[in-house]
């Protein structure tokens, strides 16, 4: 009796230990029987039978799906290449291995035709101005499609944003042009408040009587403060005229 038990326990022991599946803490298991889906199992040890049941491990954690280089074209007709990011979770794990074939693939080809197609009803100084905007908007179009496939998409940044080398100098140029056009401007209106102060400080000297000879000699005070400085008063010519006619009948 021993003999003939002696075996069976070990092919029992065997199978059982060959049939045990570990299922980490940021993992689910699918399990499979017949090639029918029977359910869901947590982290742990479980059993998964050879031939008749299987298991497919499903990583839980938000996943950081690096999206390539696209070519796109804006609104305006302006070429451009994009780089993103996209973070997406499992939220169904039964889903994301029943609906999809491969669902990290198919979220990153979807994120690439979203991308090209948000780009495309974007004018270039939108998407430099607003790419939160244009990541939101990536966002909302992916995730709904992935919704059925068990994955939440948490966020897409846009990581970088190329432009022809032509685009690059013709917009520094712009900004060249601005920034005097700004300078130009700013003179300008220092010209005009100058203007309208000295017209309001002329007005002042002209209503009272002696003010302008005050600030008169109180600049000429200023200036023969320093001795290098040589100072030509000028004399109304009413004063020569004056003393003419004066010399004129002492003669």
């Amino acid at each position: 009796m021993d003999i003939i038990f002696s075996p069976l326990i070990f092919i029992i022991v065997f199978l059982v230990l060959i049939s045990i599946r570990q299922v980490n803490q940021y993992q689910r298991g699918v399990k499979f029987r017949f090639g029918r889906y029977v359910n869901i199992k947590g982290p742990g040890w479980r059993l998964v039978f050879p031939v008749i049941e299987q298991m497919q491990k499903v990583d839980i954690r938000v996943k950081a799906e690096s999206v390539p280089d696209q070519e796109a074209i804006t609104k305006d007709n302006i070429s451009a290449k994009i780089s993103a990011v996209i973070y997406y979770k499992i939220t169904d794990v039964s889903k994301a291995i029943i609906e999809v074939e491969n669902y990290q693939y198919a979220v990153s080809q979807l994120a690439q035709t979203t991308m090209r197609n948000v780009i495309g009803e974007m004018d270039l100084d939108q998407l430099l101005s607003q790419r939160e905007k244009a990541s939101t908007r990536i966002r909302e179009i992916v995730g709904s499609m992935t919704l059925a496939w068990g994955v939440h998409i948490e966020n897409v940044e846009l990581k970088d944003i190329t432009l022809p080398e032509e685009m690059k100098r013709t917009m520094a140029k712009q900004a060249e042009a601005e920034r005097e056009r700004r300078a130009v401007v700013i003179n300008s209106l220092g010209e005009v408040e100058a203007a309208e102060n000295l017209a309001k400080a002329a007005h002042t000297l002209s209503a009272s009587n002696g003010a302008l000879h005050l600030r008169t000699l109180n600049t000429i005070n200023d200036v023969s403060s320093d001795a290098s400085n040589t100072i030509i008063f000028a004399v109304p010519l009413e004063v020569l005229r004056a003393f003419d006619r004066i010399g004129g009948n002492k003669s």
